[in-house]
């Protein structure tokens, strides 16, 4: 178990890539690694070469020789002349740059399905996730997260293999030196240990900073989101200046922690080519005053640890840049984790595929936790098919509760809620809810044409615009559209600015009926709108009882006269059933409502 967190806690990055990419990591450290040998190797060339030139001579002595020929000339039965060294030089070079050129395309490739994996793994754990533990979601951090954060997950990616690919580079440059001289090479290494010490606690501030940003920008996008969705209140009221003080405020505590991640990638920059010099001159001192040697025995050793440690330093650089993303990271990952937690089922036995019989509740209670008094309690009623019921009651007597029960976002604690006599919890909840057509007293529109709002963006075939005008008929908005210049390609704004609240209203409904529903939830869904426009949307629907099994909620009670059944609710609990009349004679509770409304 121990052993187990250590490697979570050590290699918890590589694990988050690995479980996305599988061989691929491993692939891409190779070529890594295989274009530092054959780099180095190249470069090693470059000296026997130059000694050629100079001196003239196929036989000049050669710091670090016995290596390279053991390698090159005695293994290929070659003279180190300028021809063969220097077509040894090209085709190492050549091979490198293939090697490398197939990394980069490979790592594109790579990036790509990570990020469409995450992405995509992403959207199908919130889709799924249930709606009592949707509704204490902060809708910033679900906002940052599926946003901006996955898209600095794709930066932190790059970040991440190019520390990788540089430390597999200085392995690579420091097995080649290792063969040279390995005492030097110790030497070096020695230092690189000492500077990784205190690089750890520049990398300590990074990531300090990096998990504040990420806890800063989830505030901002949550301040973000209630000035976009309450700015008619906020500039009515004259209160949007003061809540734009408050987001500028959001703003500048982010640059201020973005300030001080620049202050420590900064650090590692200008202390980086120092460093490097400074190790390998202090290596250089104490390898010819430890060991009586001069310095043109580690000239080829010295190339090779120029070039690691270069690359070592470039990878602290890198990591520090990939720890400035990895709040994100890491934001992702406990995002998922909380998601995982509250998932809906992925297989029922039985997929809904008709509205046959009715809707039965035996015994239904529920709240949102053990502690909290029921907000449904004991209810027991059936809804036949192609019937029309309504639920009324004054607030906070569980109407929404129980309409939620009714389409299956709620799971009722105890008791059972059947669909045609068989139990809600065995029944695939998404087909059920495609044969369900929901309308709430805000109008759900969407900032695009009215073709695309009523058949929600299906194909503009002439099957599709059929069902479209027979839709828009029903709901009695087919005069309004094609009136309009544009007619059904008409935009009509952020949540449908351009047009009226009972033009919304009809639009709603003519998407439930576009899709082809059986049972339709109406959430006081004309409660908003002026008398008149209410009546005649109530006309339409009244026009088409018997098509549709209706559940509505309604605080006018003129609107549900002549529904089949209406439910009286009162502190969560079922006060009274029957017709409108039936009610009048029965209950005083109702009666009074009645009055209260003059009707």
């Amino acid at each position: 178990m121990r052993l187990k967190q250590f490697i979570k806690k050590q290699f918890g990055y590589l694990l988050f890539f690995y479980s996305y990419l599988k061989w691929r990591v491993i692939l891409s450290f190779l070529l890594s690694f295989l274009t530092g040998i054959l780099d180095g190797l190249g470069l090693a060339l470059i000296i026997p070469l130059l000694q050629i030139v100079f001196n003239d001579t196929a036989n000049a002595e050669i710091p670090g020789s016995d290596f390279l020929n053991k390698i090159f000339f005695d293994w290929l039965d070659l003279e180190p002349v300028i021809l063969d060294v220097f077509l040894i030089i090209f085709l190492l070079f050549s091979l490198k740059g293939a090697i490398k050129f197939m990394d980069a395309y490979l790592s594109v490739l790579w990036q790509q399905k990570m990020m469409r994996e995450i992405r995509f793994n992403s959207l199908h754990l919130f889709s799924n996730y249930k709606y009592p533990s949707f509704v204490n979601l902060d809708t910033g951090r679900v906002q940052n997260t599926l946003g901006s954060d996955v898209a600095k997950i794709s930066v932190a990616y790059k970040f991440y293999f190019k520390t990788v690919n540089f430390f597999v580079l200085v392995l690579a440059y420091f097995s080649l030196s290792l063969g040279v001289d390995w005492k030097f090479t110790l030497l070096v290494l020695l230092g690189g240990i000492i500077i990784s010490l205190l690089y750890k606690i520049l990398y300590k501030r990074t990531k300090y900073f990096s998990n504040k940003l990420v806890g800063e920008t989830n505030y901002y996008h949550k301040l973000l989101i209630e000035n976009i969705n309450l700015f008619k209140y906020l500039k009515a009221t004259g209160l949007i200046d003061s809540f734009v003080h408050k987001l500028k405020g959001s703003i500048l505590k982010m640059e201020q922690t973005q300030r001080r991640l620049g202050i420590v990638d900064a650090i590692l920059m200008g202390i980086r080519e120092p460093l490097i010099i400074l190790v390998i001159f202090g290596a250089i001192l104490f390898y010819t005053e430890l060991f009586n040697q001069g310095i043109t025995g580690v000239l080829l050793s010295l190339l090779f640890i120029y070039r690691a440690f270069s690359f070592f330093m470039a990878s602290q650089q890198q990591w520090n840049l990939f720890l400035g993303y990895s709040g994100s990271l890491e934001n992702l990952k406990s995002f998922n984790k909380l998601l995982q937690q509250s998932q809906e089922k992925d297989k029922y036995k039985n997929i809904f595929r008709d509205f046959k019989q009715s809707l039965t509740l035996k015994n239904v209670s529920f709240s949102y936790n053990d502690k909290q008094n029921p907000i449904l309690n004991k209810i027991s009623f059936s809804i036949k098919k192609n019937t029309s019921v309504a639920i009324v009651g004054p607030s906070g007597s569980g109407k929404t509760t129980l309409m939620n029960i009714l389409t299956g976002l709620l799971i009722p604690n105890k008791g059972d809620f059947f669909v045609d006599d068989v139990n809600f919890k065995e029944i695939d909840q998404k087909s059920f809810r495609r044969k369900i057509g929901y309308i709430v007293q805000d109008a759900t529109i969407f900032n695009d044409t009215l073709f695309n709002n009523v058949t929600f963006w299906e194909e503009k075939s002439k099957t599709n615009l059929t069902r479209f005008k027979s839709a828009v008929k029903k709901a009695n908005i087919e005069d309004f559209i094609y009136n309009l210049p544009e007619k059904e390609e008409t935009l009509i704004g952020t949540n449908g600015v351009n047009i009226s609240g009972g033009q919304k209203q009809r639009i709603s409904i003519a998407r439930e009926l576009y899709k082809k529903v059986e049972i339709l939830l109406m959430d006081e869904a004309t409660s908003s709108l002026d008398t008149e426009t209410e009546f005649e949307i109530q006309k339409n629907i009244s026009n088409l009882k018997g098509n549709y099994t209706f559940i509505t909620i309604a605080h006018r009670l003129a609107t549900i006269r002549e529904a089949d059944k209406i439910i009286l609710l009162e502190d969560g609990a079922i006060k009274a059933i029957g017709d409108y009349e039936h009610l009048l004679k029965i209950s005083n509770a109702f009666r009074k409502m009645v009055e209260m409304q003059e009707l």
